[in-house]
């Protein structure tokens, strides 16, 4: 085993998540050293397997969460201006279904909703007659009334990836399948000890600061990585997602209400999909083994059974994904009641370099995490030398840089450089790279100039972008988190995508 010796860096991030890479990137503006590690592919745990909203949570209104929810409202359309291509405005339809919560309680919920969060471009609420609307075409004859409100979607694990692109190319060091093994505070500052899972080399780091962000393992990380921590309780919450078929033509969303008080999302999903969800279990396994369980599915499909017409069954499902949310403990006797909001726990004792550990938190307030941890560690740190507090509520992240109304001409746009891509083509490239598409495309006028068809529209050029400037590693990180091709592909061509993967570094190295 090699050990190298010990570079310098003034802020050191455990977690290649949401959390991780928003602080590396808010951290790297401002001009401050950084060093992100992550065991795994970055967004490989919750990160990836969200029900890809940018909302407010609409639910978290009756558990009285009104801070996290109008920060969340707010960050809806900074996150949409910032990362269009991405991230885009959606319509949910809310049925009202006697014996569920009141028609007065929901339009009330709505109407906090539509002024807490200085909603100013994205549609107000609005009441449906199902039995003249659209919406109401799937949904069963004896749903009369719905009330329609504004969130957005986002590609979640590209969120993830282009924060950590963004934090790199101001200066910050990611480095995947890169394992902290050991921290410890030495003559005032941390002494990491990374472990590259590629090689087995470890490698000694130094920071004025370290931040624990390891998602569902920070209890972990807590009590056996990091020497001295008193780690504060964790909640892991299990929430699992089913894809089926798609159910219905239009491009509206359905918020359903279940016996239970739980809600579930029935969510048009990569064209010709749907995607339901989510569950809320108490989990207590190995966060990395976490997967949708029968009585799950079976939930899943009962529950969106008393609202559509047609019928949904297990045999249905042609995906289906599950990740762990890792919740502050905050002593709530059901899942779905837990807390929501993030805290962030400092240890600074006698002097020493100080650690913040990261519990909870939502993928739409991650921006907004990003510059309350970096508030609390500010006097830890030199003298910031580059941008303001605030400033990534500003600046586009990669690919972003249009304005976000614009989505379907940008597409547009890019058809009439590259006449050879169709309209599907064109669009999954605009809504994954953004203006960066054309780093991949670089001139071409013929489908055979970008190499390789692996399958799905994935050409070599793609691969070796996605290889090359996103960290890209094996078949999965390609096709379950870079993108959802893997729905399109199958296993041949998967297995020929993970031996053009390992083409590419093979020639990078010799390189």
């Amino acid at each position: 085993m090699t050990v190298q010796a010990a570079a310098m860096f003034d802020l050191a991030i455990i977690g290649g998540g949401i959390n991780g890479c928003g602080i590396a990137r808010d951290a790297a503006g401002r001009g401050w050293r950084v060093l992100l590690c992550e065991k795994d592919d970055l967004a490989a745990g919750t990160s990836s397997v969200s029900t890809k909203l940018i909302h407010g949570g609409l639910r978290y209104l009756e558990y009285s969460e009104f801070r996290l929810v109008r920060e969340a409202l707010a960050e809806r359309e900074v996150l949409w201006q910032i990362a269009p291509h991405i991230i885009w405005p959606l319509r949910f339809v809310l049925p009202i279904q006697p014996g569920m919560r009141p028609r007065w309680l929901l339009r009330l919920g709505l109407f906090l909703y539509d002024h807490i969060g200085g909603r100013r471009k994205l549609p107000p609420t609005r009441s449906l007659d199902l039995t003249r609307d659209r919406a109401g075409a799937p949904l069963r004859p004896e749903l009369h009334r719905a009330f329609e409100y504004s969130d957005c979607w986002v590609q979640d694990s590209r969120l993830v990836v282009l924060n950590a692109q963004g934090a790199a190319e101001l200066g910050a060091d990611i480095r995947t399948r890169t394992e902290c093994i050991a921290a410890k505070r030495v003559q005032g500052l941390w002494e990491l000890s990374l472990r590259d899972s590629t090689n087995g080399a470890v490698r000694n780091e130094r920071a004025r600061v370290l931040v624990n962000a390891a998602g569902p393992w920070v209890s972990e990380v807590a009590g056996k990585v990091v020497h001295g921590s008193k780690p504060s309780p964790v909640r892991l919450v299990q929430g699992s997602h089913i894809i089926v078929p798609k159910l219905y033509d239009h491009d509206a969303c359905y918020v359903f209400q279940n016996a239970d008080r739980r809600i579930l999302f029935a969510i048009p999903y990569e064209q010709d999909f749907t995607l339901i969800g989510t569950t809320d279990l108490d989990y207590h396994g190995n966060p990395s083994a976490v997967q949708a369980t029968p009585a799950e599915i079976a939930y899943l499909c009962a529950a969106v059974n008393g609202y559509f017409r047609s019928v949904v069954t297990p045999e249905m499902v042609v995906w289906h994904y599950s990740g762990v949310r890792p919740l502050y403990d905050d002593g709530a006797r059901a899942a779905q009641a837990a807390k929501r909001d993030y805290v962030l726990q400092l240890e600074h004792p006698d002097d020493v370099p100080p650690l913040l550990t990261v519990y909870g938190g939502k993928i739409t307030t991650f921006r907004r995490l990003a510059e309350a941890a970096l508030r609390i560690l500010a006097p830890y740190l030199p003298p910031a030398t580059g941008r303001a507090a605030g400033w990534t509520a500003r600046q586009s992240l990669p690919g972003g840089d249009f304005p976000a109304e614009q989505l379907v001409e940008q597409t547009a746009q890019l058809r009439s450089r590259h006449a050879f891509l169709s309209e599907a083509e064109a669009r999954r490239l605009v809504t994954s790279y953004g203006t960066r598409a054309e780093y991949i495309l670089d001139g071409a006028t013929t489908t055979a100039a970008l190499g390789r068809q692996f399958g799905a529209g994935l050409s070599e050029a793609e691969l070796k972008y996605l290889v090359q400037a996103e960290w890209a590693r094996t078949a999965d990180d390609v096709v379950w988190r870079r993108s959802k091709l893997g729905l399109r592909l199958t296993a041949a061509q998967i297995t020929a995508i993970e031996q053009g993967i390992q083409s590419i570094l093979h020639q990078d190295r010799a390189a």
